[in-house]
């Protein structure tokens, strides 16, 4: 795969799509977490590792979410890293709810994410 030019540009209707995406995927990792941390019950050392992942990967989220925002993320070198940066963002939020949800089934942790 070829690098694209530095100067080269994406269309901002494009972006604006990704940036809704973005804003929309952030607003349900918020409210997990916002959801997660509002449960009345006891915090156990177990519920730390899914926290940190959590709150990782909402920053990292957060981060590209501002990205996009910029003027210059309509540079195709910027947006491309803004993505990948997404990624990984989403895949360590989502690997920190599968460790939220494997404690729960496990009976590990007293943060129950099934009520």
């Amino acid at each position: 795969m070829s690098e694209p030019l530095t100067d080269e540009k994406i269309d901002a209707t494009f972006r604006n799509g990704s940036l809704t995406a973005t804003g929309i995927i952030l607003g349900f990792s918020l409210n997990f977490i916002g959801l997660w941390v509002s449960n009345p019950n006891d915090w156990s050392r177990v519920d730390l590792l899914p926290m940190a992942f959590l709150t990782v990967g909402i920053a990292i989220q957060v981060k590209v979410f501002a990205d996009l925002l910029a003027r210059d993320s309509l540079l195709a070198v910027k947006y491309d890293r803004a993505r990948r940066l997404f990624l990984i963002g989403l895949s360590i939020v989502a690997i920190g709810m599968g460790i939220a949800l494997l404690n729960d089934i496990l009976g590990l942790s007293s943060m129950r994410m099934f009520g």
